[in-house]
């Protein structure tokens, strides 16, 4: 819609992948601490990793 801006696509480098990965394996729910934290090791924002792991559960489910 005319509201709200374009929605970017983040591309995350393999790295910041294999973080995001590493980090689901352990806990696939991320508390707001822990989000805060892994955003700022990561200089992402709490939005992106918020969204990769919502997207990430989702994968997993259709998966199962």
């Amino acid at each position: 819609g005319p509201r709200g801006g374009r929605r970017l696509r983040t591309a995350f480098s393999a790295e910041q992948l294999s973080t995001l990965e590493s980090s689901f394996q352990r806990q696939h729910y991320l508390g707001a601490a822990e989000r805060r934290q892994l955003a700022g090791r990561m200089r992402l924002s709490e939005l992106q990793i918020k969204t990769w792991f919502q997207n990430r559960r989702m994968k997993l489910k259709r998966h199962l």
